[in-house]
């Protein structure tokens, strides 16, 4: 099984690449993020010929995820309970026996924002829903844009840019609260070295080119699914494509 993830940074301007990447690819299941399409506008014709089921939850201009799947997703559910905001970053769906978790983290602003405190909380409201309607030893694939930078080894500076809102100790203590729920980060269970990086900004004069790159994007996964994960990669070569998003493309394969 292959499972990836995608902050198309608009599904509707990266839909070439998105077609294209999976005609390339073939995932069984594809998790996408940051759409920025409220649900009646989501571009459902533009995948008719794919095969793919699809379901989302999006707004307008802002935030989205969706999932893409070549089995028909049960029982979605679409925010966390406490999240009273009405963002959709939140995309929970079973697929065959694994429970897929597609997600898009707050940005967070400034460190000294309402919006940081946002997200601190956002994580803190994952953690509690897995701890209610979920069991460690369930099969559980969590994926999506976390915007948190984990290690040193996951920015191009860590130490220019150590203190940003994705790169600091407090939201780093917030995602690895939700880690220790019972999820292993299976890229770096599989890549420990780095250089390896998910996210260019565009501001960031030929960040791509220079690699100077942020490793935000997540593939997640129970230690039941980590034993069966054969690779986890990330395929660098859509950023360098014509429209590009800022993010690229995280790829797991499994032995199931």
């Amino acid at each position: 099984m292959r499972i990836a993830t995608f902050n198309a940074n608009s599904i509707r301007s990266r839909l070439d690449i998105i077609l294209k990447w999976i005609n390339l690819n073939n995932p069984d299941i594809l998790a996408i993020q940051e759409t920025k399409v409220q649900d009646s506008d989501f571009p459902l014709s533009a995948f008719s010929s794919s095969g793919y089921k699809i379901v989302f939850s999006g707004q307008k201009s802002y935030n989205g995820v969706a999932i893409l799947s070549k089995i028909a997703p049960q029982d979605v559910v679409v925010k966390l309970e406490q999240d009273t905001s009405y963002q959709a970053r939140f995309l929970k769906a079973k697929i065959g026996k694994i429970i897929v978790v597609n997600t898009y983290a707050p940005q967070g602003m400034d460190v000294n924002s309402d919006k940081f405190r946002y997200k601190l909380d956002w994580f803190n409201w994952l953690r509690l829903y897995f701890e209610k309607n979920h069991t460690p030893d369930q099969p559980i694939i969590w994926a999506g844009d976390l915007n948190v930078a984990l290690q040193d080894i996951d920015v191009y500076d860590p130490k220019g840019l150590w203190g940003h809102v994705c790169y600091c100790e407090t939201v780093q203590k917030a995602l690895l609260e939700v880690m220790s729920w019972g999820f292993v980060d299976i890229f770096r269970l599989k890549h420990p070295e780095p250089g390896h990086y998910t996210f260019w900004d565009y501001r960031v004069l030929n960040a791509f080119k220079r690699n100077l790159g942020w490793r935000l994007d997540y593939i997640m996964t129970t230690s039941s699914l980590a034993d069966k994960c054969t690779d986890c990669w990330i395929d660098t070569l859509p950023r360098g494509w014509e429209k590009s998003s800022d993010h690229t493309f995280l790829v797991a394969d499994f032995d199931i």
